[in-house]
């Protein structure tokens, strides 16, 4: 089996679909690469793209998207509800056949310094890739956000680890990594009081206390006039689905307000519904290739 590594860049753009097909496009035209899903969020402005493929494709592929994103994204005018440092947020490479997270790693020092050194664009690097224990956790390295980090940059502590340690005029910073597979998920509620949404946010985050591997915010969806926990698996096989999901459901109780639904962005393992659908049906002897689509 050849080598093969998935690549999920986040764009700072959920509203416009001609800025985003664009985006799209630049994954599109590399050959090696194949695009698995695009998720965009209006109230979140922002957008997904989850692709897989060749190693060196794959870079080339997020390069390209950083460059279109950088044209096509001014962070001047940007507003939504997901923290965000730049047009280009994140780009995370994820080990899925015959390659290490060593390998990842180098794959992200190479294309930081591309990204810094190309399109004058300062790159912190996170998660496995990260050089210094602050900057594990992408919520540590978003610190302040796309505003705050237009100061905060010039700080001994804030230096990029590539690029020039100012702020791109218009496309902001971006963050790059090497990671497990991670879970974004969204709990809705049947409310408009954000702050209940963020109180059951600190009751889960590992951060505050709760699950390991959990981060969460509690959020304002406007169009829906809904407050909503987004929440960030790191590793659905430390802390489950549906064990987040009891717990959100329980806490949201307390203040009188049911859960309406949830969501999955992006792409999710099998293995995590086949655990949430053991959890709830009480399954008894199950076997993941009872599974028919396994069996194809």
């Amino acid at each position: 089996m050849a080598k093969l590594v998935e690549c999920v860049p986040n764009f700072s753009e959920g509203r416009r679909p001609e800025v985003i097909a664009a985006i799209v496009n630049e994954v599109k035209n590399v050959e090696g690469v194949t695009l698995l899903n695009v998720n965009s969020d209006g109230s979140h402005n922002r957008t997904v793209v989850t692709f897989v493929g060749d190693p060196q494709a794959a870079k080339l592929a997020a390069f390209n998207a950083c460059t279109k994103a950088a044209e096509l994204i001014d962070m001047e005018q940007h507003q939504g509800e997901h923290p965000r440092v730049g047009a280009t947020d994140v780009i995370p490479f994820i080990p899925v056949s015959e390659i290490t997270m060593e390998e990842c790693i180098q794959l992200a020092n190479e294309l930081g310094r591309e990204i810094g050194e190309k399109l004058n664009i300062p790159v912190y690097l996170y998660e496995a890739a990260a050089k210094t224990p602050a900057r594990v956790k992408l919520p540590d390295v978003r610190k302040g956000e796309y505003e705050g980090l237009k100061t905060a940059i010039t700080t001994p502590e804030r230096q990029p680890d590539y690029g020039p340690a100012r702020m791109h005029p218009a496309a902001g910073a971006t963050v790059v990594g090497a990671r497990q597979f991670l879970i974004a998920y969204n709990i809705n509620l049947s409310t408009s009081d954000v702050n209940i949404a963020k109180k059951i946010a600190g009751s889960i985050r590992e951060a505050k206390g709760g699950y390991k591997f959990c981060r969460a915010m509690g959020v304002m969806i406007e169009e829906r006039n809904m407050a909503q926990v987004t929440i960030n698996m790191v590793d659905y096989t430390g802390t489950p689905l549906h064990r987040v999901f009891e717990t959100v459901k329980s806490e949201a109780a307390r203040y009188g307000v049911n859960v309406i639904g949830s969501e999955i962005v992006g792409m999710v393992p099998l293995q995590a519904l086949i655990d949430t659908a053991d959890f709830y049906l009480r399954l008894e002897g199950f076997d993941r290739k009872q599974v028919l689509e396994e069996n194809l």
